[in-house]
């Protein structure tokens, strides 16, 4: 009888240390935050309408929503205008290799190779960062941001511009070259 008391006390004794021995392993050590994405949604096509018309949309093949409500397209996006009388027709683009939706700010920032293209107008604008600002409809970049754009009949370069969102009206901060866009190649003549 007394062996199985003391069988019994010593397993008792070793379960009350095994416990003892778990809490202090979970104690130690600072705590870990989880910082990264809440949802990854591949192939994102996001629809934006006012009015029961389509304003624009946003294409992208990586979506990563955070827990303060900010998106992040890690391999870029694509943001298509279209016009105002719900007939679908494209007036703008913007692309880029790289965006950022900042909830908080209600502002689209895209970085790397990003390309404005006015389809009508047949205006083309090239830079490395930009921002477009969805309350005030306006597509920006830093004042320190060089800038490329290429029309019909020119090229301009500066740094820092302002446009509508449709970039049908524009103005760089400041120009450092308007250029003469060569002219298509004159179609030879035939031989008399």
């Amino acid at each position: 009888m007394k062996a199985s008391w003391r069988v019994a006390g010593v397993g008792a004794v070793l379960a009350a240390l095994a416990l003892a021995g778990c809490d202090k392993k979970a104690a130690t050590g600072p705590m870990q935050v989880y910082t990264g994405p809440l949802m990854e949604t591949t192939n994102v096509l996001t629809l934006v309408s006012d009015s029961a018309k389509l304003k624009f949309q946003l294409t992208a093949p990586l979506e990563q929503q955070f827990e303060n409500g900010d998106i992040i397209y890690p391999k870029g996006m694509v943001v298509t205008f279209y016009s105002a009388d719900g007939k679908k027709n494209v007036i703008n683009m913007l692309k880029a290799n790289y965006g950022k939706s900042d909830k908080a700010k209600n502002l689209y920032i895209m970085r790397g190779k990003v390309n404005v293209m006015n389809v009508p107008e047949q205006q083309n604008m090239d830079t490395e960062e930009l921002f477009f600002d969805k309350t005030k409809q306006l597509i920006y970049t830093d004042s320190a941001m060089f800038v490329k754009v290429t029309t019909p009949t020119e090229y301009l370069t500066g740094y820092g511009l302002k446009a509508n969102q449709n970039f049908s009206r524009y103005k760089i901060t400041r120009p450092t070259g308007v250029f003469a866009a060569p002219q298509a190649a004159a179609a030879p003549q035939p031989a008399r």
